[in-house]
């Protein structure tokens, strides 16, 4: 994460207006409630934790996270420390492509999360036919848009023992 640790000082002043347009898109489609426990993977400096219930983010970069005034970890997404379906709702917004071990990072997203995920996807990432393929394995999506720079994808589990055409 070397290259988030030497963005970091300016990383709200690049990315925060796609990032806000991103969460707008995303806050308009999901159904959060008071109730709701959230986990943000990727969270970075907080903007894509910004929901009114009980959210968390994790992330590797530890000067990203000093920018973060929200509740965070410090850790990355193939080493989720939470129990099993503790989240009701996980997202990712433009960080899968910064993975290391997408299959394992994707297992563990699943693990966490109860049956409702988002994944923002940057488009010119060169990752993304190998992501969405990832995403397509574990998880059927109920619906895409297509933002600016990302791919926004609103998922479920996928059941092992359904067919989904």
């Amino acid at each position: 994460m070397d290259y988030y640790d030497q963005i970091s000082k300016g990383y709200n002043e690049l990315h925060r207006g796609e990032q806000l347009n991103k969460m707008s898109i995303i806050k308009s489609n999901i159904k959060i409630t008071k109730g709701s426990k959230v986990l943000d993977v990727g969270c970075g400096t907080g903007i894509s934790s910004d929901f009114d219930c009980f959210a968390v983010g994790i992330d590797p970069s530890i000067k990203l996270l000093k920018q973060n005034k929200r509740l965070k970890i410090n850790s990355a997404a193939e080493n989720l420390p939470f129990k099993d379906r503790t989240f009701d709702f996980v997202v990712s917004v433009t960080s899968i492509h910064n993975f290391n071990d997408l299959g394992k990072a994707i297992g563990e997203i699943k693990r966490v999360g109860k049956n409702n995920f988002v994944f923002s996807v940057l488009k010119k990432s060169e990752k993304l036919r190998g992501i969405m393929g990832a995403i397509k394995k574990d998880f059927r999506i109920k619906m895409a848009i297509e933002e600016e720079k990302d791919l926004i994808f609103f998922c479920e589990k996928r059941e092992k023992h359904k067919v989904y055409i």
